[in-house]
């Protein structure tokens, strides 16, 4: 074992290079999502029947997930983007291209050839532009003009490629506009997780 995966385990963190080891911990999130939802509108994806037996208890007995990308999906988007992925994102991606199912404000982790430049997406060029008109808000804009997004809702998932550990891994942010916090976390592999260790 390599000292970055002791110090994952240490940490407690998933380590999700894989797209098997993400399968496996997506099927998990699934169901702690689902089960954690307490309104009828949040199921309103599954027909009555199948709705009745998961309130029973019964194992959705499905991916929720979407497709996996082609490696080709996923070399397209690194080369529009000059870039290549960092190991728990690409990983991400060849599991599942894309996810609805997120805790917290962000409704949707973009498929790989959504992934943008927050400079470069609607949302994210008007909340720069906001921030830029706001003297003392020089180091968040110029984090937001060199980091991708890669999810978004009211709030954004944002990784900084400038900003890369020897796992190849890049510093992944949590930005939530409402109030002004850019929360950190060392890989994107865990700011997903914090999604999951929320709803414990």
């Amino acid at each position: 074992m390599s000292e970055i995966d002791e110090a994952q385990e240490a940490s407690g963190a998933p380590v999700l290079t894989t797209p098997e080891a993400w399968r496996g911990y997506l099927q998990n999130y699934d169901e702690r999502y689902l089960r954690t939802q307490d309104s009828d509108e949040d199921f309103e994806w599954m027909d009555d029947e199948a709705y009745e037996e998961f309130l029973e208890g019964a194992p959705l007995g499905r991916w929720l997930g979407e497709a996996p990308a082609s490696e080709a999906a996923l070399a397209a988007a690194e080369e529009r983007l000059g870039v290549r992925f960092p190991p728990s994102l690409r990983a991400f991606f060849l599991a599942s291209n894309g996810w609805m199912r997120v805790n917290g404000w962000v409704d949707l982790v973009h498929p790989c050839e959504r992934v943008t430049w927050m400079r470069e997406s609607d949302a994210g060029s008007r909340v720069i532009a906001i921030y830029d008109s706001i003297e003392g808000n020089e180091e968040y804009v110029e984090l937001f003009n060199r980091s991708i997004e890669v999810a978004g809702g009211e709030d954004f998932w944002l990784l900084d490629p400038t900003d890369a550990g020897p796992d190849g891994e890049w510093t992944a942010h949590l930005f939530t506009p409402k109030y002004g916090d850019v929360e950190e976390f060392p890989s994107f592999a865990e700011l997903f997780d914090d999604g999951y260790t929320d709803m414990e």
